[in-house]
């Protein structure tokens, strides 16, 4: 939680502007009536009902006194200035004004030889940017996510007085502060003492009570923060939270600013369930080197009885403007680790873990790269089959060439050789080589690729396998081409262009044996759209296929004239083989038909609140759908989100997915995920949530059931007390809403215009 950052602001500037009176000019005549005179310095001015000298180098302003300098202005009722002692005594109706602050009270004396004095009774108000208290950018853990700061809040408060004590320090006592408008005390901070001390830019704060709708919920007796925006070593804002497989979880952070360039937090985590966990995160940025380093480790998980931990490092180097070498090492104690610790899918969900080490170097028309990469394996103790765990690389080098020559020819290289490990396969190196030569030949309507390559591939493996030297060699040639029609026309009173864009992609490579190469990194390509254009229908180097095709395929464009927004684009392609296929994955069987299924695609922003998208793959021979996904968004204004998708795999996948937010009353929004999969007879995530905002604070609450494993799930819950311009308490639900529900905003970041707008029903 951001501390007190309103009471820096009024003490700073009461110095500055009391240190600026020295040197009166009084122009009995001159009233200037804007809040703000040109000049970043110059004179004051004073102007009273009377001025005058009550004895020698003592003078007197009485009534509706103003006095005016370089935009800080002085008001009063009654104010005398000794020039001789440099001392200013105002009374009645005291007012000091800045651009973002202003302060009144019922009197003020001040010397200005040595910035000593008082101001009695001081309120305020003043513009203050509100943060998220994220260790001025860093995580507070892996949960933990990266939020923009907010508008800037008005805060207000008061005190019984501030005492100057010189330039640097003063003190208030009994003081105030909050964001919440005039009249509306719903939370406020209270603190016995305030020290600033402007030579070290911090401020200490004793006796401090944080009430929210009249109960203290916090209270510290000593708490100290930065004057101005840079970092500082501290206690961070503790979380909280509820898990089914852990319990209660409470996170205490202490953020370490060790110097401006890297820092360090330590977070001990302490959950009912397990114990305590200790973790740590260091991050560094050097003029050649950076990395964000971080450790968990739990010394007895009271549920399994043994040790848990978690390491991820991640560091660059960079040896010369065009060369990094880095390194990359993710390591958990057990299978299980992120299903117990995480409630993020992104990570339950984890099989591999990267560990890595590379070296790269990028110039203007080549690159290359060296890597060494090994992985982890996490396996799922509910599922029937284990995870095959992918092949390591010990090493890997790979060159990228291009360069273009001659009446336009395009070359292009790309060169591989790599050792893969296995402790249980086929091991052995690999090494291939693709030039090719491509000559694009375009004009105002269209254009047209031809291309030729060369692949060629060598293969050294070990014993096991049932040939230890392979060589494959073939060449591939293609040849791309696309053409675009388009025409003007007017539906309901608004002008449009369309366009009609066939394209045609052939491609060519004869068959060749490769049922003896092992399967290192290969899999076969998801049939999609982007796939349609792809030489080889298999990813990797293990198998290139034997290819005699042809794909067609048009694409309609529907956009506005006058502002080129795309309201529709609708696409429908096929692909046509001429010879039967021959190359495939050990346990695939070969194809069958002498076509793909029909793709179609349509997607649009179809009107100013409505998206639309969808895909279907469409098996002509069966009559079947193999694949469809439809999507649809509805935002008519911030707040009011509906999201709903449904993918269909044939034999794998069934699934629909909902989520929303929505007002439900006044100052009322609802939030809810429902991802269902009807495939597996489970829910995959289900989420549903309440946010109340108050105006000055805001408060949310979600409940959440994820899919960890084939059939275990974890159910979290999170509360959170956000204070507009001083920080949260509680667990933080944002990460979840945000990346849950797309198109989830919290309202407290709408603009004035769409906040009215959202709290009003429909």
């Amino acid at each position: 939680m951001s501390s007190l950052p309103g009471f820096a602001l009024v003490v700073l500037w009461l110095t500055a502007c009391s240190a600026a009176a020295d040197g009166f000019v009084l122009k009995k005549d001159v009233k200037l009536s804007s809040p703000t005179v040109a000049g970043a310095a110059g004179p004051m001015f004073v102007t009273a009902d009377q001025i005058e000298s009550t004895a020698p180098n003592v003078v007197v302003a009485t009534g509706n006194v103003e006095a005016r300098q370089a935009g800080q202005n002085f008001f009063a009722d009654w104010l005398l200035y000794d020039t001789t002692l440099g001392f200013v005594d105002a009374r009645g109706q005291v007012r000091l004004e800045q651009p973002a602050l202003q302060v009144s009270g019922d009197s003020l004396k001040f010397n200005l030889n040595d910035y000593s004095g008082e101001l009695i009774q001081p309120v305020y108000s003043l513009m203050v940017q509100q943060g998220r208290g994220d260790k001025a950018g860093g995580r507070q853990g892996r949960d933990a996510a990266a939020v923009p700061s907010l508008p800037a809040q008005q805060g207000r408060g008061n005190a019984e007085r501030i005492d100057f004590i010189d330039a640097n320090n003063s003190t208030l006592t009994e003081a105030t502060y909050t964001t919440c408008p005039v009249d509306n005390d719903d939370w406020f901070l209270k603190v016995g003492e305030l020290d600033i001390d402007k030579t070290r830019q911090v401020g200490t704060a004793h006796d401090a009570t944080l009430r929210f709708l009249g109960v203290p919920i916090l209270y510290t007796p000593w708490i100290d923060f930065p004057l101005n925006n840079d970092r500082k070593s501290g206690v961070l804002a503790p979380t909280f939270g509820t898990t089914a497989r852990s319990g209660v979880d409470i996170v205490a952070p202490y953020y370490l600013n060790l110097a401006p360039n890297y820092d360090a937090t330590l977070y001990p985590r302490l959950l009912s369930k397990r114990g305590l966990l200790l973790g740590g995160e260091f991050r560094y940025l050097l003029n050649d080197v950076g990395g964000v380093n971080r450790i968990d480790y739990m010394a007895n998980d009271r549920a399994l009885d043994r040790s848990r931990w978690d390491a991820e490092l991640n560091n660059t180097y960079r040896v010369s403007p065009t060369t990094q070498i880095g390194m990359l090492y993710n390591r958990v104690s057990d299978d299980d680790y992120f299903r117990d610790f995480s409630n993020q899918a992104a990570f339950t969900s984890v099989s591999n873990l990267d560990q890595e080490i590379w070296l790269t170097t990028q110039h203007s028309n080549w690159n290359a790269e060296l890597r060494a990469q090994t992985f982890q394996t996490l396996q799922d103790s509910t599922a029937t089959t284990p995870i095959t765990p992918p092949y390591a690389r010990l090493p890997q080098a790979r060159l990228s060439m291009a360069d273009t020559f001659g009446p336009g020819i395009e070359f292009k290289l790309e060169a591989d050789a790599t050792y893969f490990s296995h402790p249980t396969l086929v091991e052995g190196a690999r090494v291939l080589a693709y030039p090719t030569l491509r000559l694009p030949l375009t004009n105002s309507f269209g254009y047209i690729t031809p291309q030729i390559g060369w692949s060629s591939t060598y293969y050294a493996l070990d014993n096991h396998a049932t040939q230890q030297r392979i060589t494959r060699n073939l060449p591939i040639v293609s040849l791309d081409s696309g053409v675009t029609f388009d025409r003007p026309f007017t539906f309901g009173g608004t002008d449009y262009q369309q366009t009609l864009e066939p394209r045609a992609y052939y491609v060519y490579a004869p068959y060749r044996d490769q049922s003896a190469i092992p399967v290192f990194d290969t899999a076969q390509l998801d049939f999609g759209y982007a796939q349609m254009w792809t030489e080889n229908q298999f990813i990797g180097g293990d198998r290139i296929n034997d290819a005699n095709q042809l794909t067609l395929a048009v694409t309609s464009r529907f956009t506005e004239a006058a502002t080129g927004l795309e309201r529709l684009q609708v696409t429908l392609g096929q692909r046509y083989y001429f010879d039967s296929q021959k190359v495939t994955l050990p346990g695939v069987a070969p194809r069958t038909s002498n076509s793909t299924d029909v793709l179609i695609t349509a997607s649009g922003q179809i009107t100013h609140d409505w998206y639309i998208g969808g895909g279907w793959q469409f098996d002509t021979q069966n009559g079947t759908v193999i694949r469809q996904n439809l999507g649809t968004s509805y935002r008519p204004g911030q707040g009011r989100v509906f999201n709903l998708g449904y993918n269909y795999i044939a034999q794998s996948t069934n699934q629909i997915d909902l989520s929303a937010q929505w007002p439900l009353a006044q100052r009322w929004y609802g939030m809810f995920r429902y991802n269902y999969s009807y495939f597996d007879n489970k829910l995959v995530e289900g989420l549903a949530g309440l946010e109340y905002n108050g105006g000055c604070w805001l408060l949310r609450g979600a409940f959440q059931s994820l899919a960890t494993k084939n059939e275990q799930s974890t159910n979290s819950f999170f509360i959170q007390l956000e204070l507009n311009g001083m920080g949260s308490i509680g667990s933080n639900p944002l990460h979840v809403l945000k990346q849950s529900i797309p198109g989830y905003l919290p309202s407290n970041e709408f603009s004035p215009t769409s906040a009215n707008e959202n709290y009003s029903m429909p």
